[in-house]
């Protein structure tokens, strides 16, 4: 965490005042700090003479219209408050922008841990093996939800989630004239014409994954489920493999578990992971139809970093290591379009 440098002494005077009127300050001015990650929405902790907060905010500056929601990022938590889903609770949406310059949300600060490494190197194996079903089961928990129960019949677009997501990054690949990634391109034609049939629609994370996940301090039991930027209504078994595409991923290229040896880290592998997944869910088309699930999940992870490397080439990216992630489109999408072979040649 470093000190922040984009909020102003009139800008932390005004949060002030207003977590004042919240009954979240009293005398002494809060002290903020950059929290790492959530990089799209900056993310503070907040100090005060009452208690910790967390402050997460729009960035400053023009914005794609859907770009950067946290309304929507407040709504989905709020609507999730008192389901099975663990979340931080919410504390305020401030869509006044005269405050600190852009509408934000606040919660409690939470002590917890959050890993990125997801070998889980400093626990046991049988820590590791509880963490991992745990995850399955908080997942498994949200694709239970019904999103008309919550209110959230008109958090996305229901029906046709395949066909929509493969079109949309498609186009966005299509778009760069430059960068060819041959497998992309293989998949772009072989994706639209194997969509399995069912469409269910539930609330999906958009990023299920382990550092996207605050654990108990002591306890292998999920407390917070953060990052929701990404949430929508869409099919959960685009979700589900989304977050299972770590068993394919060697962790030389990027976070995940290929050729660890999960049995001696106590991690379950795959079709375990899988099956109780199925049996808490009732979604039994992901045993049938599990490797187009991965093909579509390594199209659309590299057509997002082949966009990010147009972006880079442009000189708009905003990360600095956005040519490096770049680079990995092509070895994910090689795994994709694997996948793909698999799954039809097992339909033959």
């Amino acid at each position: 965490m470093g000190n922040v440098s984009d909020l102003g002494a009139e800008d932390l005077a005004r949060l002030h005042s207003y977590m004042r009127r919240l009954g979240l300050a009293h005398e002494t001015p809060p002290v903020l700090k950059w929290l790492a990650g959530g990089q799209s929405n900056p993310t503070y902790r907040v100090d005060t003479d009452v208690g910790s907060y967390v402050l997460r905010k729009k960035p400053a500056g023009q914005l794609q219209a859907s770009a950067h929601a946290i309304d929507r990022e407040y709504r989905i938590m709020k609507a999730l408050a008192g389901t099975d889903v663990p979340v931080p609770k919410m504390l305020d949406y401030c869509e006044d922008e005269s405050i600190i310059g852009t509408p934000f949300y606040l919660m409690p600060f939470l002590q917890g841990r959050v890993y990125m490494d997801q070998s889980l190197p400093d626990m046991s194996a049988k820590e590791r093996r509880s963490v991992y079903m745990e995850m399955n089961k908080v997942l498994a928990a949200l694709h239970r939800l019904d999103p008309v129960a919550l209110g959230l019949q008109d958090y996305g677009r229901q029906g046709n989630y395949f066909a929509r997501q493969i079109g949309r990054w498609s186009k966005q690949y299509l778009a760069d004239p430059h960068e060819r990634i041959t497998e992309i391109e293989k998949l772009i034609e072989w994706l639209p014409e194997r969509i399995p049939e069912g469409d269910e629609s539930r609330i999906v994370h958009g990023d299920y994954r382990l550092d996207n996940l605050m654990l108990d301090a002591s306890q292998p039991r999920v407390i917070a489920v953060l990052d929701w930027e990404l949430s929508t209504l869409g099919h959960p078994l685009a979700d589900f493999s989304y977050h299972c595409m770590s068993w394919h991923i060697p962790p030389a290229l990027w976070r995940g578990i290929a050729g660890l040896d999960l049995k001696q880290l106590g991690i379950p592998d795959e079709s375990e992971y899988i099956e109780s997944y199925v049996q808490a869910t009732g979604l039994i088309q992901a045993r049938e139809h599990w490797d187009f699930y991965l093909a579509y999940n390594f199209f659309r992870i590299a057509a997002i970093l082949h966009g990010i490397g147009q972006r880079a080439r442009q000189g708009t990216a905003s990360s600095p290591d956005a040519l490096e992630m770049a680079a990995k489109a092509q070895p994910l999408a090689a795994l994709g379009w694997h996948f793909a072979q698999r799954y039809q040649a097992g339909r033959q």
